[in-house]
């Protein structure tokens, strides 16, 4: 029965794609992508590299085995909910008479949220690829059960020239062999039986040995319980692409951190407070620190005078930090003598000798770098700071509010090692759950997220506090 519903959708989709291309040919598909924005290469597979199980969440709105999953289906919700919720990518069905899916779905969700997007389609023809590309898609699903050994290889090197990634599918031990064979660099194990449509998430783990290290492991379909992600985790599979469960799920946040378990707390350090107003915040929020600016070009310096003012407005448990840039040695130790600040963050070209100077003195120290620049040269910085606060390359010293390519951060932690560390540049609402699941940093530090017109907004700092608490043990 089965095999037959694949055969239906096999013949669906053909004609399908013949109607598309009738409608639309290739040639303009090429058209369209080459006026258009280009996306970062690959993606998906960088975004499921993290050390824990990555999270591919999906927005499906029927299945042939389960009907319809959601009668109601505002799916730029759903996906706004899951990238809050620090889902590594998003898979969309698009296929749309047995799964009821829809082109639009992947257009949309698209221009809505900034992590990958796997198309889940049923690949049969190149059109479907630079199809895939043009709606906005970081990936594509290739199904060994439909697709021969060369049909899968050719679509793989398609799909590479083009940037995206595939997800090569497979269910059992002679279509593991023929996705590697193919050049795949991502394998995922389909644990639904073909034959019967039950799921078995120890298939995944029957299968686990027969992909190399070097090949990103993910299982797909049935898990449902933080046992399974365990299971997983255990036997280092680096991603569970996860549909129903998720789709029935009214809180996304809590599904995946029921799933995932829960993390250990990083310190959340808050910048840029300039007034009275900001300080109140803090006070009813309760951060670990608080951040002063004290760069006169920076949008959120402030003057020693006012700085005093606020800090003695400050709840005695939340420490200040002072951010200064390229500061003296003696401008810096008035603020500690006059208990302005708690902690110096040095956010400049300061050199190790002024650093090995204020911890003489006993200040504690925090080095800004730039996210790419951890490297040797570095290393007596890093050495002597107390913690590393790791930032976006940048010039626009006090907080840009800009992000940086996570994945260059893998190899520079490895290089800090035990070193403790904040993660800055960019982090807000829709990313600081993923950046806590992904990396647990010993703290983050935000700024930019938190203000409306330059002026720190009570809703976004209460929204961002909530998303971190709902993560982490406490």
């Amino acid at each position: 029965m089965a095999q037959n519903i694949l055969d239906k959708i096999f013949l669906a989709t053909q004609d399908r794609v013949k109607k598309a291309e009738k409608e639309f040919p290739l040639e303009k598909l090429q058209a369209v992508i080459a006026n258009s924005p280009a996306r970062p290469p690959f993606t998906f597979e960088k975004a499921l590299a993290g050390k824990d199980v990555s999270f591919i969440c999906e927005v499906k709105k029927a299945s042939p085995s389960k009907g319809l999953i959601a009668k109601d289906f505002p799916y730029l919700d759903i996906a706004q909910d899951y990238e809050r919720a620090g889902a590594a990518a998003i898979s969309i069905l698009t296929e749309p008479e047995f799964f009821q899916g829809s082109n639009k779905y992947l257009q949309e969700i698209r221009q809505v949220v900034d992590i990958p997007l796997l198309r889940k389609d049923f690949t049969i023809s190149e059109y479907q690829i630079y199809e895939a590309k043009a709606l906005g898609a970081d990936a594509i699903l290739l199904i060994c059960a439909i697709l021969t050994e060369d049909a899968v290889r050719y679509f793989r090197e398609i799909a590479d020239g083009l940037g995206l990634s595939c997800l090569v599918e497979a269910h059992n031990e002679e279509e593991i062999s023929m996705a590697l064979r193919a050049g795949a660099r991502i394998i995922g194990v389909n644990n639904r039986n073909l034959k019967d449509f039950t799921v078995d998430v120890a298939n995944s783990l029957r299968l686990r040995h027969l992909v190399p290290d070097n090949v990103i492991f993910v299982s797909e379909s049935g898990i449902k319980t933080g046992e399974d992600v365990k299971k997983l985790r255990d036997n280092k599979v680096a991603a569970a692409l996860i549909g129903e469960t998720l789709m029935r799920s009214k809180d996304k946040v809590q599904a995946i951190n029921q799933l995932s378990g829960r993390v250990k707390r990083p310190e959340i350090k808050l910048c840029g407070f300039s007034r009275p107003e900001d300080i109140e915040l803090a006070n009813k929020y309760k951060p670990d620190y608080i951040g002063f600016v004290f760069y006169p070009p920076s949008k959120r310096y402030v003057t020693k005078a006012k700085s005093k003012e606020l800090k003695a407005l400050l709840d005695k448990d939340i420490k200040a930090v002072g951010v200064f840039v390229n500061s003296s040695y003696g401008e810096i130790m008035e603020y500690i003598k006059e208990g302005i600040i708690d902690i110096v963050q040095l956010h400049g070209d300061e050199t190790p000798e002024l650093i090995r100077k204020l911890k003489e003195s006993k200040v504690k120290v925090i080095r800004s770098l730039a996210a790419d620049k951890t490297s040797e040269e570095y290393a007596e910085n890093i050495q002597l700071a107390d913690a590393v606060l790791l930032d976006t390359a940048s010039r626009e010293y006090g907080g840009t509010g800009k992000s940086f390519d996570w994945g260059i951060l893998e190899d520079k932690l490895a290089r800090l090692g035990n070193k403790k560390y904040f993660l800055a540049g960019g982090l807000n609402s829709r990313n600081i759950v993923r950046a806590i699941r992904r990396f647990q940093p010993a703290g983050v530090d935000m700024s930019s997220c938190l203000e409306t017109q330059g002026c720190k907004d009570e809703i976004k700092i209460k929204k961002i506090m909530e998303l971190i608490r709902s993560v982490i043990n406490e």
